[in-house]
């Protein structure tokens, strides 16, 4: 396939006023220096400081700048998709527009991606600059847990600092808050070829982070989210039927033996005591309803399922 130019930057950016001139002439001087075709889509996720004027002034100086701006703030997420839409360069990058990633990382990830031939190539700050105890240690926390669920072996997996073949970010649906896992969004449509390039991080100059804590409380709830769809969206049944007969087994068990231990110590003329007395009867049959309840929840997300326009939705690598 052809592309027009060599490669798209996309920024977003929220309240990055201040940075955002010198981040565009760093970007030229990268560029100019290399001698690549290039675009930058900066999208404005809903900024009131007069980030969009800066921009529109950026586009105005220099046509290979290009700008969205939101109406109001959507989240990262949003602004990537927007600018991933609209991305026509073979090989396409994204930074976030805080000065911390480094435009001069950019040259050699796009030769790893044109050259080396891998699908995504991905930052990896191994050195960071943030604070030890609120950003460090969570965030190591966070990657791994990540690599455990996902399988995708990153360090980074959040890094903003990010290059991509312009057919995966064409594959891909980046929606909510799923811009952190968009290598494990893009394992899942078949671009397996996913490495890391450590970058230089740098301290933030202007301003402050966007980001609290919550972001990895948010983060893993998402990560769940996205592994269970990627794992079960297609088959509900696998999740909630097998889920639903094995509460319905054990409860159903645990009654019929509670009972058949009642009736033979009846006959026996021993003590024995009612089934109804027995706190393990209810936990049984609370057992056997939610497995019921379970096994009708799959049924009803399979008929959903089957029904969704998604259902046969394929990524085709190549046809002749």
């Amino acid at each position: 396939m052809e592309y027009s130019l060599d490669l798209s930057i996309i920024v977003p950016l929220f309240n990055e006023n201040e940075s955002l001139p010198e981040l565009a002439s760093w970007i030229e001087r990268v560029m100019d220096k290399n001698g690549c075709s290039y675009e930058v889509i900066m999208v404005d996720d809903g900024s009131t400081d007069g980030s969009w004027n800066t921009v529109r002034a950026l586009a105005a100086r220099n046509q290979r700048f290009r700008g969205i701006s939101f109406r109001r703030n959507y989240g990262k997420s949003a602004a990537l998709y927007c600018g991933f839409k609209e991305a026509r360069g073979r090989v396409v990058v994204t930074m976030d527009a805080d000065l911390q990633d480094s435009p001069e990382e950019i040259p050699q990830m796009y030769r790893m991606v044109t050259e080396e031939g891998w699908d995504i190539v991905s930052g990896w700050k191994q050195h960071r600059v943030d604070n030890k105890f609120t950003k460090n240690l969570p965030s190591k926390l966070y990657n791994a847990t990540a690599r455990a669920i996902t399988g995708v072996k990153l360090h980074d997996m959040n890094c903003g600092l990010k290059a991509y073949k312009n057919e995966v970010v064409k594959s891909i649906e980046v929606y909510g808050e799923m811009h952190r896992y968009i290598p494990y969004l893009a394992k899942n449509e078949g671009f397996t070829k996913i490495t890391e390039k450590p970058v230089h991080h740098q301290k933030r100059k202007y301003g402050k982070s966007k980001f609290g804590m919550e972001r990895f409380v948010n983060g893993f709830l998402d990560l769940l989210s996205l592994w269970f769809l990627s794992t079960f969206g297609k088959k509900p049944m696998h999740f909630f039927g097998f889920t639903g007969i094995l509460m319905f087994f054990v409860g159903f068990v645990m009654s019929v033996w509670m009972i058949a231990a009642k009736l033979i110590r009846q006959a026996r003329d021993l003590h024995f005591r009612p089934v109804t007395d027995q706190p393990l009867f209810y936990l049984a049959l609370t057992a056997v309803l939610a497995g019921i309840m379970l096994f009708l929840a799959g049924f009803i997300c399979e008929m959903v399922s089957r029904n969704s326009s998604e259902r046969n939705r394929y990524n085709i690598k190549e046809e002749i």
